[in-house]
């Protein structure tokens, strides 16, 4: 009798180890999204905050004479700068005025196909 009773208590201990899921891995579960952002950081996120400092770089060094164009595509020389807005002169005694952070950058080689 007392062997049936050890023989139920080892069957229905068995039967609960089973019916228990097995603990997962802390980390693991983890890992692929992990991965994934890391992958986002440096394929989008990075290269695009080094351009932002390269455009705000450009930006900073812009001085009277320089040959610019801007980002809606106006070929330029800068008459007159302030910090937030830029007089451009687009041909003799015609002037306007951008904002700075539409300027695309210096557009020497730019320039140089224009004029021909």
């Amino acid at each position: 009798m007392k062997f049936l009773l050890l023989l139920a208590q080892s069957a229905s201990a068995q039967e609960a180890a089973a019916a228990a899921p097995a603990p997962a891995g802390g980390i693991t579960q983890f890992a692929p999204l992990i991965i994934i952002f890391v992958m986002f950081y440096f394929l989008i996120l990075r290269p695009q905050k080094k351009k932002m400092e390269e455009e705000k770089d450009t930006l900073s060094k812009l001085s009277k004479g320089d040959e610019v164009f801007t980002k809606s595509g106006i070929l330029g020389k800068i008459h007159g700068i302030t910090e937030k807005v830029v007089t451009l002169e687009v041909e003799d005694g015609v002037k306007i005025k951008v904002l700075k952070g539409q300027i695309g950058g210096l557009a020497k080689s730019i320039f140089e196909e224009a004029k021909k």
